[in-house]
């Protein structure tokens, strides 16, 4: 299947998508936040990208500008809750802007990552 990477401040977050992910045979790395996600993007070259959009650190939207930089072709889902005064779309409509692939809102679902994540693999 796909090796996918996901970045995420939130550890309930990236537990959940590690068990939905592996369960249907993906191989899944890890990162706290933009900054080390862009290093281990550079280690693991994923086949997908799964980032949350309000971090510390590096915030997902500049972290998907330097994902596009380093691989112009990467798939990113860019997910989140809102945040910071913003709402969801907001924060969602600004990531694709800057070329994620595919939104996912928080919080979300089995059903609805797992279509998110093989639509955008589909690609």
């Amino acid at each position: 299947m796909a090796r996918i990477l996901v970045i995420d401040d939130d550890a309930s977050i990236r537990a959940l998508l590690r068990e939905i992910l592996t369960e249907e045979g993906h191989e899944i790395e890890e990162s706290p936040d933009g900054r080390a996600g862009l290093r281990r993007f550079k280690q693991y070259l994923p086949d997908l990208v799964m980032t949350d959009i309000l971090m510390p650190e590096k915030d997902g939207v500049e972290l998907i500008m330097e994902l596009k930089e380093v691989s112009p072709t990467i798939r990113i889902i860019a997910m989140s809750g809102g945040g910071r005064g913003l709402d969801a779309a907001f924060n969602l409509r600004m990531a694709q802007d800057f070329g994620a692939t595919r939104l996912l809102v928080k919080p979300f679902g089995r059903s609805q990552a797992l279509e998110v994540v093989n639509e955008t693999l589909a690609l």
